[in-house]
């Protein structure tokens, strides 16, 4: 079983693109801190992408800055050299549900209040696969009708 939860904050606002086919795809950049020490503090970045519309309801609340936490499936490390000659590695999750983080939260109300922002929403939403179909399935509190 390959499922991991990544629980951080975006480093951009989602970018979304479209395959030659057509096929919507958005892109979200997550750092997530390790902690090493009292002092020693470490950020892994993660490449997390998710295909078609099945999140587009909460997409726009999502933000640069923004508490998030992605389950999905991870692929495997990339290994590559940026533009000063290091040796970095890219972490990529194929995410099939996203939900707002209940940490950061102080933060992010009392900044969108003040700029007058709309709050997050207290939504998470999944995705589930059955026989090929791709199936959005909403919490108790967040059914749509």
């Amino acid at each position: 079983m390959n499922h991991i939860t990544v629980a951080g904050h975006l480093g951009a606002d989602p970018e979304v693109r479209f395959t030659s086919s057509g096929q919507k795809v958005t892109t979200l950049r997550v750092g997530a801190k390790v902690r090493k020490g009292s002092k020693d503090d470490a950020t892994i970045w993660w490449r997390v992408t998710v295909w078609g519309e099945a999140f587009d309801k909460i997409m726009p609340y999502f933000k640069k800055g923004s508490s998030i936490i992605a389950i999905g499936e991870m692929s495997k490390p990339e290994i590559f050299t940026d533009k000063d000659g290091k040796p970095q590695v890219s972490m990529n999750i194929t995410a099939f549900h996203l939900s707002f983080s209940p940490f950061g939260r102080g933060d992010a109300s009392s900044s969108s209040s003040s700029h007058g922002d709309t709050k997050e929403p207290e939504m998470a939403y999944s995705v589930q696969e059955t026989a090929g179909q791709m199936d959005v399935v909403f919490s108790d509190e967040e059914m749509p009708f």
